[in-house]
């Protein structure tokens, strides 16, 4: 693939400004003490941690097409002190979930952090996040999503109401009706946190193997096309990506799509807000996130679909229907960006696990370690991840080697065609109980439990 073709693949792959030339490919066999599958931030994250903890430690990561390719370069740009399951963890381990919320408020500054000692510029803007509630039935959802952060410990500073008047200060949505503000939330390039989190683990002396797609694991041996890399410790951090490695069944890739408008004109912005680069959901199922780029643009996306034996789809046609839905949601809640141009559509696949709550681990055993998982919440949370499996690889003494989503199980996603029918009906579902919200009805109680208890969030 040309580095022309590789910055057709997103609005971030577009407007990096490296030449996204690749990086040679891995050929013949090699010995390394690590091994690590995926140039996304999960794998580059493990990477950097690794190497600071350990110069001397030699490791490898090798990556199907270039740093970045997947969901790393596709993403929303939000780095969020959340967790996708969290409420799943707290239900079983309160004190650990708490514990584990905390780090990951405290991992939106790592991120930061590191960027400022690294160099890598990647249009941080730490403006937090707010979440709209756009029915009155939401609004009580989020009133309930509200005693849920209290409960886990998040104070006024982290978390905290406002009503109609005050969310227009920030963002300023068709349908209002108060909403949950966010501190600990940033907006970003996440291309040029990604493809920079690659040239600086390069510099700290990590080998990165690009155009070499895994094809099995064996034992501490990994399989690519033209190359193996046999290491003490294997980490498979290929998220959405999983299901194309062999017996790799825990997760399954969910494709969420995204339009970039061109840079808007400052009138337009005085319209719709997006005050410090805040981002912007509101809370249906078919989750919403906006962010305001540091060209003036909105990047905008919903989540979209799954496709048949777990197959991943790296590019959509520009008239593919998805991205008309994705519009329309985008105008009804910002009706100022009606007739605004689109200068970029894309999709990308997120990995989804059957328990809906990610997991790091590392069975020493079997020499394989793994992080994923994040329903779409990745760009933070991967860093958490890449830290805690860089000290449980080196037996560090950590308070993160003990939290509540190490060593959680990843059950395998039934066979097909249950597992296309069965995602397909929840996703049916969601659209349903989203509508009925937003004309204001109630969620239905038999309705809204099935979805609650297969869509733990």
């Amino acid at each position: 693939m040309t580095s022309e073709r590789y910055r057709s693949q997103s609005l971030w792959l577009d407007t990096v400004p490296d030449p996204l030339e690749s990086r040679p490919a891995l050929a013949g066999a090699r010995d390394v003490d690590v091994a690590i599958i995926g140039a996304g931030f999960t794998g580059l994250w493990t990477a950097f941690y690794l190497k600071t903890l350990d110069p001397g430690l030699r490791v490898a990561v090798v990556e199907a097409e270039i740093a970045g390719f997947g969901a790393s370069g596709r993403n929303g740009g939000w780095c969020m002190g959340t967790l996708a399951g969290i409420g799943n963890l707290f239900d079983d381990d309160p004190e650990g979930a708490v514990r584990l919320q905390r780090e990951l408020f405290d991992t939106v500054d790592e991120v930061q952090r590191v960027c400022l000692a690294e160099g890598i510029d990647c249009h941080w803007a730490k403006g937090g996040n707010i979440t709209v509630a756009t029915s009155g039935v939401f609004r009580q959802e989020l009133e309930h999503d509200l005693e849920f952060w209290r409960g886990i410990g998040a104070g006024q500073s982290d978390a905290h109401w406002l009503e109609p008047e005050g969310c227009e200060q920030f963002v300023r949505p068709s349908l209002n009706f108060g909403g949950i503000y966010l501190a600990h939330v940033a907006a970003l390039h996440p291309g040029r946190l990604v493809r920079g989190l690659a040239e600086t683990v390069e510099k700290h002396g990590v080998r990165v193997y690009e155009l070499s797609p895994a094809t099995a694991i064996e034992g501490t041996t990994v399989r690519t096309t033209h190359g193996s890399l046999t290491a003490s410790t294997v980490v498979r951090a290929t998220e959405g990506y999983t299901s194309s490695i062999r017996d790799q069944r825990g997760l399954i890739p969910v494709h969420s799509m995204m339009i970039a408008t061109e840079p808007l004109a400052e009138h337009v912005w005085d319209d719709i807000g997006f005050t410090d680069r805040i981002t912007f959901g509101d809370p249906r199922r078919d989750v919403t996130y906006a962010q305001r780029t540091a060209d003036g643009r909105v990047a905008f996306g919903c989540r979209g679909s799954y496709f048949y034996g777990s197959k991943i789809h790296n590019r959509f046609a520009p008239d593919d229907p998805a991205f008309e839905e994705v519009q329309s949601v985008m105008e009804s809640l910002f009706p100022p960006l009606r007739g605004q141009e689109i200068s970029h559509r894309w999709g990308g696949a997120l990995g989804i696990p059957r328990t809906w709550t990610p997991s790091v681990g590392l069975d020493r055993g079997s020499g394989l370690a793994w992080a994923g998982g994040f329903v779409g919440e990745g760009v933070g949370a991967a860093n958490l991840a890449g830290r805690t499996l860089a000290e449980m690889i080196l037996e560090v003494d950590s308070p993160r080697t003990t939290l509540p989503w190490i060593d959680r199980p990843l059950p395998n996603w039934e066979p097909e065609p249950l597992r296309y029918l069965g995602y397909a009906a929840l996703a049916r579902l969601a659209t349903a109980l989203d509508s009925a919200n937003l004309n204001e009805s109630p969620t239905p109680r038999l309705r809204g439990a099935i979805y609650n208890h297969f869509v733990r969030k």
